[in-house]
């Protein structure tokens, strides 16, 4: 029988304490959330430079220098003089050559074909990162509860975009139909595609960041109606990506390079000339680049609605994210402006398509800090 102590004394450091039990809210949620918040950073990265790559092998006119989809033995190039210049007799077959590129030689034909090569190869690579990423998490058991069907979706997704990139590269790989280039719909769904993949990433990154007891928490200061506009940006935003890109895949920012007026008129010339008059809006110059134009007018303008409302959230970080968005949407709309007077060339239209993706990952931050709000105390504002 133990004696009295005093209310003052110690309790022994060699009775056993029992051990205090977590939450239910930390119960299960382990994982080396930071370790593969980093491993999506890496993909995110090797994302946004396959999105240039690819637009430089556009711009290069090198999408169609090989005329195969071999997911596997396409990873190794040519490798005596004999392979190349089986690759260019099949790249002779297609229209782009015929009616365009006659007069290549083999070195010319080496340039583009090593760009269209190494935009595969950087696809494999991807591919490869997140495999190695997301099946060593796996057998680690260091995948977070709730999260392992999340950080398949990137990887579900890559394999669908490859097989699309394919299903683009063959509407110009054609013989007698007169296609020199890739359907401008299709580009725009590949392109869009990659643009749903960073926002996965970037979301997922965000979420990582901070640990789940502080989600859901913030969760309950939710901003709703803000919520609601950074979503309709986020939707608008995307849809002018994909006029962009159908911009892109026929030319159109070269066809008429004056601003504000359109060849020389308020609206384009011959903008219905072809026929049936549903073509006009997927191959027409003129009026693709006329609809890019009036749809980042009204982005524009709803941009600076979600900005004002943005300005009266009570929380500074996501009024400061809001502003960057803002910042970054209208310079994004000068350098549109740019490409146009300028007659497109790569330099400055790889520079338009990169501030796409900072000013798409931005929307992204503004709605995910509308969602998981970051509290700032009295003291610290």
């Amino acid at each position: 029988m133990s004696g009295k102590r005093s209310i003052f004394e110690d309790v022994s450091d060699n009775e056993k304490q029992d051990n205090v039990q977590p939450g239910m809210i930390d119960r299960g949620r382990g994982g080396a959330r930071q370790a593969i918040r980093l491993w999506l950073m890496v993909l995110f990265a090797l994302v946004v430079v396959m999105i240039a790559v690819g637009g430089l092998t556009r711009l290069t006119d090198s999408g169609l220098s090989i005329t195969e989809w071999r997911p596997v033995t396409g990873a190794l190039p040519p490798m005596t003089e004999a392979d190349w210049q089986a690759e260019f007799d099949k790249y002779k077959q297609i229209d782009q050559w015929r009616i365009q590129n006659q007069w290549m030689e083999l070195d010319d034909f080496k340039s583009i074909y090593w760009w269209e090569w190494g935009h595969r190869q950087l696809g494999r690579v991807i591919g490869l990162v997140w495999a190695l990423g997301f099946f060593g998490f796996l057998a680690a058991r260091k995948i977070p509860t709730g999260w392992t069907g999340k950080l398949l979706i990137p990887g579900l997704l890559g394999g669908v975009q490859g097989a699309v990139g394919w299903w683009m590269v063959a509407s110009g790989v054609t013989q007698g139909e007169g296609m020199t280039a890739v359907a401008s719909y299709r580009l725009a769904i590949h392109l869009g595609l990659a643009f749903v993949i960073l926002g996965f990433l970037a979301w997922y990154i965000f979420e990582l960041a901070r640990d789940e007891r502080d989600l859901m928490q913030a969760r309950r200061a939710k901003e709703t109606k803000l919520f609601s506009l950074s979503t309709g940006l986020l939707h608008f935003t995307f849809l002018q990506i994909l006029i962009g890109a159908m911009v892109a895949g026929i030319d159109a920012g070269r066809s008429y390079t004056d601003w504000p007026l359109i060849g020389g008129q308020l609206l384009p010339p011959d903008a219905t000339a072809l026929d049936p008059i549903w073509r006009n809006f997927f191959e027409s110059p003129g009026l693709v680049q006329f609809i890019h134009r009036c749809v980042g007018y009204l982005l524009f303008i709803f941009a600076v609605i979600v900005w004002r409302r943005g300005g009266t959230s009570a929380h500074p970080q996501t009024r400061f994210t809001f502003n960057a968005v803002f910042a970054a949407l209208s310079f994004q709309i000068i350098i549109g402006i740019l490409t146009v007077l300028y007659g497109a060339p790569w330099q400055i239209a790889i520079f338009h398509q990169f501030m796409a993706v900072i000013v798409w990952t931005l929307i992204l931050r503004a709605r995910f800090l509308t969602a998981y709000p970051i509290a700032t105390s009295i003291r610290g504002a």
